[in-house]
């Protein structure tokens, strides 16, 4: 149990992790599925994490000065982390976000005083699906403001930190609380932060635990498949379609791909039987371990994150 803390960012990390039996009970597969629950982070998403290993590691080397302004592209939740970490350590937060994404996103980082910018989305893109290309036009403004404000980027695709935070902790925290009972990791990626610092951390113990890529069906470039529908799909977050450049290639295992309804179905599965109320990348990345304990890892035990609240995705009709 933690202490008495004096900053709200103190109460980021060591979440629970929950043994999804209720789940694996329901789809009649055998093994184990053990979720880390990331959502029960004060910014209700793994992102915490990252957001506060990159302005703790920033402001140690002197790359953000005292006051300095903070900027970073966001699907909503690392925005929402650093909202919460500026805020507590007195740097003005912008975030730079897709109209795509959902709205409650934009909402809450604005509550907790940042400045949301929002991004139109390519001609012909879907509300809700934000494809690499709308996160291209992301990055175009995020360049832009970070020279006129003279802001900090805290660039989650590129700062080492961003992985760090889960090769420090996530990962970590995983063994131990599995108590080393870990067969399998998997994670849907977005940034690739989560996936790389977790399977460093879990290989570091064990070199024959099996890592696994997570991604839409629509965006599978890591199985080398190629777009369908544009690379559009309703993972809010992941799946953008890109190589990326905190993930190293040798520590894939494997890949998994799985389709918006399977995703969606999970969702709602969760919050129906284990309680975990809950976004859609982390009901892709439990659709996955459910594929894989009806094939290649039968009867093996997997480690995933449950990575963001479904508060996040009322208005999205993933509950309706």
């Amino acid at each position: 149990m933690k202490k008495l803390i004096q900053s709200i960012y103190e109460a980021i990390g060591e979440t629970p992790l929950l043994n999804l039996s209720g789940i694996v009970e329901h789809f009649g597969v055998e093994g184990r599925i053990y979720a880390k629950l990331e959502y029960l982070n004060p910014g209700y998403s793994k992102k915490d994490r990252p957001a506060l290993q990159m302005i703790l590691e920033a402001e140690e080397s002197g790359e953000l000065l005292p006051g300095q302004p903070v900027i970073e592209l966001t699907s909503g939740n690392t925005g929402t982390g650093l909202a919460i970490v500026c805020r507590a350590k007195g740097h003005p937060f912008t975030a730079v976000m897709s109209e795509g994404n959902s709205m409650e996103r934009a909402r809450m980082m604005r509550a907790l005083g940042a400045d949301v910018v929002l991004v139109p989305q390519c001609p012909g893109s879907v509300k809700g699906q934000v494809s690499g290309e709308d996160l291209a036009l992301v990055e175009q403004r995020t360049e832009e403001l970070t020279r006129e404000l003279g802001a900090f980027r805290a660039d989650q695709f590129k700062l080492d930190a961003s992985y760090r935070a889960h090769l420090l902790h996530t990962g970590e925290e995983m063994w131990e609380q599995s108590g080393g009972e870990i067969d399998v990791f998997l994670d849907i990626v977005g940034s690739g932060g989560t996936f790389e610092g977790c399977a460093e951390a879990l290989k570091a113990h064990n070199p024959d635990i099996r890592c696994y890529v997570v991604e839409p069906e629509n965006a599978a470039v890591y199985a080398g498949e190629p777009l369908r529908d544009g690379g559009r799909h309703s993972v809010q977050g992941c799946g953008y379609a890109m190589d990326l450049p905190k993930v190293k290639r040798e520590n894939i295992d494997g890949l998994v791909q799985v389709s918006d309804e399977e995703s969606i179905e999970m969702t709602r599965a969760l919050a129906r039987l284990e309680g975990c109320f809950v976004g859609i990348s982390s009901g892709a990345n439990v659709a996955a371990a459910v594929k894989l304990l009806r094939g290649a890892e039968r009867g093996k035990t997997i480690v995933l994150t449950l990575n963001d609240s479904g508060l996040k995705y009322l208005s999205t009709g993933v509950f309706n």
